[in-house]
């Protein structure tokens, strides 16, 4: 046996005494059992006046032994009585989960195994009680976790093993200890006391090469910020200390005289510009600034780092609200919030284990960061919202938090109204108000005719709501108040960098707000909840923070020309909005259609009116609230939903309107071409319709082109512009290709797209599924294979099967018209036959997308260039980001949404020549 390996017994059940404390050592206890081991003792801390240690409890809990030693030692020597008490428990091995006492060798070197430790650091770096903190502080990329054999020195035994991971920019104590240390730790023991009972656990000897001996962080010294550090040290020192004990400094608060000390938390790296706000003196460094979104610091080096919360007198406050002066907000609260907040009274006395009234404060009756964290989940499972940490911290008293759970259950923690005519959805647990009218000049209104629209639920075709149609006088409105913000309103007059930072506030609305709209746009579109929840939802605040971003950075050049001698010229070019602009945005992607557009729109300096899809228009509606919340001013944004006939037609046709996008087919596209040639000549921009080919070559990864030749045709029900509209598979991996296609389709989990375990939702609308069912019935008359699917599905709703056509010819109507649903075209290649796939993949009038799968990269280099479409995917599919333009070819329109590129689609080039 290697010398660095323990003798044990072959026994594969070890008798464990637990030593430590908190909620971790206590699900190491429920982990350890899990795996057959058994723990005959608990030896934990006194109680904290009626509060007893989680371990403690959870042993009480399950009729173990608990010894609870407020000391082991005396004078350095073990107590007898201890010793005696641990000895009976007869232990083959020891496991410290965070123990935070000092036990004595007599009981370390005891059991026949001896004792492993847990320690929240990569030994021999950290060793000490704050290793944490210390991994934060002195900017480690990697933090980690070592199980490791206990000696007589400070975490300097051997190594058993050890877990690492990636630090966040962002990352503080409580995140990094939830999202890695506390799972994988207690994952990380029970693995280790397994492999001390196979006899496979190794002793690998510390090297003190790198070794660190950290002080522990419990001196007000220690705490203080060092304002000589650059600005990422100051955010790694303020995270580091997040959230005890906190990072201390001395302040001067708005309307006071003397400065003060305060502790801060929240911190991030400032990429944004430098905010407008109020100056705070900090004893030390340069002032701070409050704005809207913290407090600002700046480093050594001039980088700047964003606080959001702060300390004073021990009371937690958000830095963006230091100069303000507290007001007693009060409301009232129904018969069923009042059951609910009995409820939550419940949970704070089972946490701190006294009697508490609307004045208890949390912190000040013991609770710790664990006690948060317990707080926090249960409360979220209680009440179905979202709640952070730092919900605790800024409301520490009982009746303050229960008002902060309420205004979040309500849905405007800001307890601002903005009224409109709506309909309230009660769906995927939570309910949700949306507004059902047009939204002109910052007000939602009824159309002028009063007509309205039918929004239908595709999961089980009832009506939703009924929403305002738009007429051309509606349309006339819109433009005019988008007009008038463009020219002369606030729009026109703040900076760019003003814009961004509104177009910011946009995106933390909508992110704070994505469940209530993914699930709007679940029951409106069809669209699966997971999958709304990360792509149309996720994807379209991406794309807001991306543009945001864009606002200050958008600029001209100077161009050298020759003089007009004797005097010289200055030439340099301004990059300009265009105006108002017209949106219209299609059905399968609703918010992220409109975002991909009107983000660039916007960050440009635009004002707009956009049409969404009329079969579904209210996440739309819903964002037009949002952006009311965010403080976009009146006439910026218009929505007006309607018909494509009359709405978009009236839209498309405006001489007021100075530019068009739009996504759709290409025969509307054509339409609406010739419309903005023939009212004002507007610029346009088209994204139409697809046929993107998916080449498969014989040498691919197999497993990988399976599973992403399926999601190129099956993403989004189908339902997505670059969907692999044909997949040409080499001969040679044909049939094994389309055998495990089949078989993997037929698995695909059609139902609810509420239904976490739902994959495929229904169809958008009934004429969609109508037309899919008219594909597939040319596709078979024409004589390709039907290997599966094909047909509606016997439920309520408009749920149609995954289908797969095999034994396409290149002259069939299925290989030549986009389905734009879940039908997958398969046609067969010859062997080695590069140029003949290559000009079948071409022979097409569309040019949005393709793909290919093979691992020559030569090969695919080869077929990226010859490709003519607006993307090309090589060993991937569907991936989009927001930095990376995108648009088609041909009859797949022009223009670029997404990076950079999209800009100069909302942007004219002015010359400017100066004589001098």
């Amino acid at each position: 046996m290697p010398p660095n390996q323990v003798s044990v017994s072959p026994e594969t059940s070890l008798r464990v005494a637990l030593i430590g404390q908190s909620a971790f050592a206590a699900d190491v206890f429920h982990r350890l059992r899990q795996h057959g081991h058994t723990i005959v003792g608990i030896f934990t801390i006194p109680d904290k006046g009626n509060r007893e240690d989680p371990l403690a409890l959870v042993g009480r809990e399950n009729d173990v032994p608990v010894f609870k030693f407020k000391s082991w030692r005396k004078a350095g020597k073990a107590l007898p009585e201890v010793l005696q008490a641990y000895i009976s428990v007869n232990a083959d091995l020891n496991i410290l989960p965070y123990c935070s006492q000092f036990i004595p060798m007599e009981v370390i070197n005891h059991p026949p195994l001896q004792s492993i430790c847990y320690h929240p650091s990569l030994l021999p770096r950290h060793r000490g009680a704050s290793s944490i903190n210390w991994t934060l502080i002195c900017g480690d990329k990697q933090a980690g976790l070592t199980i490791f054999w206990a000696d007589d020195g400070l975490d300097t035994g051997p190594i058993l093993l050890q877990e690492r991971c990636c630090v966040e920019p962002d990352d503080t104590v409580d995140t990094l200890y939830k999202r890695f240390l506390y799972p994988v730790g207690i994952s990380a023991v029970a693995r280790a006391v397994d492999m001390v009972a196979e006899g496979t656990a190794p002793k690998e000897i510390q090297s003190e090469r790198g070794a660190t001996y950290d002080p522990m962080l419990n001196k007000p010294e220690l705490q203080k910020i060092d304002w000589s550090k650059s600005g990422q040290g100051i955010h790694n020192f303020i995270r580091g200390m997040d959230s005890v004990p906190g990072a201390s400094c001395m302040l001067t608060v708005p309307d006071t005289l003397e400065p003060q000390e305060v502790l801060l938390f929240g911190s991030s790296l400032w990429r944004k510009p430098l905010p407008i706000g109020k100056q705070v003196d900090i004893e030390g460094t340069l002032p701070g600034i409050i704005h809207e979104d913290g407090l600002i610091l700046t480093g050594k080096d001039g980088v700047l780092v964003n606080v959001k919360r702060i300390k004073i007198n021990g009371r937690m406050k958000q830095t963006a609200k230091l100069d303000e002066v507290s007001r007693q907000v009060e409301i009232v609260y129904t018969p069923d919030e009042k059951n609910l907040l009995n409820s939550i009274k419940n949970i704070w006395e089972q946490i701190l284990s006294i009697d508490v009234n609307d004045d208890t404060d949390f912190f000040a009756s013991g609770a710790g960061s664990m006690d948060v964290v317990r707080l926090v989940e249960e409360v979220k499972d209680l009440a179905k919202i979202e709640l952070e940490n730092e919900d605790v911290f800024l409301s520490p008293t009982l009746g303050e938090f229960c008002m902060t759970v309420i205004l979040k259950i309500r849905g405007n923690s800001e307890m601002t109204e903005i009224e409109y005519d709506g309909v309230e959805l009660k769906a995927n647990g939570i309910s949700v108000k949306v507004p059902c009218q047009l939204f002109i000049d910052g007000k939602f209104v009824n159309s002028e005719n009063g007509c309205t629209l039918p929004t239908i639920n595709p999961s089980d075709e009832s009506v939703i709501c009924n929403v305002q149609c738009a007429s051309a006088k509606d349309v006339d409105k819109a433009v005019a108040a988008a007009k008038k913000a463009f020219e002369v309103g606030e729009w026109s007059r703040i900076s760019a960098r003003e814009r961004g930072q509104l177009l910011f506030k946009l995106a933390d609305l909508m992110h704070q707000h994505r469940e209530e709209l993914a699930t709007i746009e679940s029951l409106d579109s069809g669209a699966v909840y997971t999958l709304a929840l990360k792509t149309h939802v996720g994807m379209s605040i991406e794309t807001w923070r991306y543009f945001a971003g864009c606002t200050d950075k958008i600029q001209g050049s100077t161009i050298p020309i020759s003089h007009a001698r004797p005097n010289k010229n200055l030439t340099f070019t301004r990059k300009e909005p265009i105006g108002v602009c017209g949106l219209i945005t299609p059905w399968n992607y609703p918010l992220m259609m409109l975002s991909w557009k009107m983000a660039a729109c916007l960050a440009a300096g635009n004002t707009v009116v956009i049409k969404p899809a009329q079969v579904c228009p209210l996440t739309a509606l819903k964002f037009a609230e949002l952006s009311l919340k965010a403080g976009i001013p009146p006439g910026v944004i218009n929505v007006i939903a309607g018909t494509g006939s009359v709405t978009g037609q009236a839209l498309v046709s405006h001489p007021d309107v100075r530019k068009l996008g739009f996504t759709g087919s290409t025969e509307i596209g054509q339409v609406i071409m010739r419309t903005c040639a023939d009212s004002n000549l507007k610029k346009v921009s088209l994204e139409l319709g697809g046929k993107s080919p998916l080449v498969i070559f014989s040498d691919c990864d197999m497993d990988k082109a399976v599973r992403l030749g399926m999601q190129s045709v099956f993403f989004n029900k189908g339902e997505n512009c670059i969907a692999a509209g044909r997949l040409f598979v080499e001969e040679s991996i044909h049939d094994e290709f389309v055998q495990r296609v089949v078989q993997e389709t037929k698995r695909i989990a059609i139902g609810d797209p509420l239904n976490r375990s739902t994959s495929h939702g229904p169809q958008n609308h009934l004429a969609h599924l109508n037309k899919l069912l008219d594909f597939v019935a040319t596709g078979v008359k024409e004589g390709a294979k039907l290997e599966c699917g094909g047909k509606r599905v016997n439920r309520p709703g408009l749920f149609f099967e995954p289908t797969v056509f095999t034994g396409v010819e290149d002259h069939m109507f299925i290989a030549k018209e986009e389905s734009f649903g879940p039908i997958m075209i398969i046609s067969k290649f010859d062997d080695g036959d590069i140029e003949g796939v290559l000009r079948r993949a071409n022979s097409t009038e569309y040019g949005l997308a393709s793909g290919v799968f093979t691992k020559d990269l030569s090969k695919a280099l080869r077929f990226a260039e010859r490709m003519d479409a607006g993307t090309v995917f090589v060993n991937t599919y569907n991936k989009t980001d927001v930095a990376a333009p995108f648009g088609g070819f041909k009859q797949s329109g022009f223009g670029k949404d997404l990076g950079q590129e999209a800009l100069n689609e909302y942007l004219k080039t002015k010359c400017v020549t100066i004589e001098y």
